[in-house]
């Protein structure tokens, strides 16, 4: 069973998308963060919100406690 690295439920739709997409390419988006001090890094803590373009995971940086945001477009 794969980590959920805690995910946050606030826009049911959107997490219906987001568990929509594949177990295994779900982990590689979440461990393919941006984080200014840390570069690449695994989002945790996040919340998932819908945009016109797709998906906004909003979180921290797994390392370091930073807030960062991960894009996942349509």
């Amino acid at each position: 069973m794969a980590k959920d690295h805690s995910a946050k439920i606030i826009d049911f739709e959107a997490m219906k998308k987001w568990n929509a997409l594949p177990e295994d390419w779900r982990n590689m988006v979440l461990g393919n963060a941006y984080c200014s001090n840390c570069r690449v890094t695994t989002i945790v803590d996040y919340t998932v919100h819908s945009d016109t373009y797709g998906l906004i995971l909003k979180g921290k940086c797994q390392t370091c406690g930073e807030e960062v945001t991960r894009v996942v477009e349509d």
